[in-house]
């Protein structure tokens, strides 16, 4: 990739970023709704063994990446945690009409 020769290049770029993240986040949260009809409760949902794994491996393959590890597990930590609310509330709606 060639380097930006403007600050308008460089937004330019971190949009197109931008959009395929949120693209790849759609895709990710259609695979956590996907899990929930396989969870049982709370303790299932916020699984926090699963979350650190997780992290970790973010960290990892940052450090490979070129992205530093600290910010790489702050996106996922915050990632993660929106992820489990929605979930979270998903069980609480399922949970509310199955009564």
């Amino acid at each position: 990739m060639s380097a930006p020769q403007s600050l308008a290049e460089v937004r330019a770029r971190i949009d197109a970023l931008d959009g395929a993240l949120i693209e790849t986040l759609a895709e990710r949260q259609a695979l956590v709704r996907a899990a929930a009809a396989f969870k049982t409760d709370q303790q299932a949902v916020r699984a926090p063994d699963r979350v650190e794994r997780v992290v970790a491996l973010a960290r990892e393959r940052a450090t490979g990446a070129g992205l530093a590890p600290e910010v790489a597990e702050a996106v996922w930590r915050a990632m993660i945690g929106a992820f489990i609310d929605l979930e979270l509330a998903e069980h609480a709606a399922l949970t509310t009409t199955e009564l």
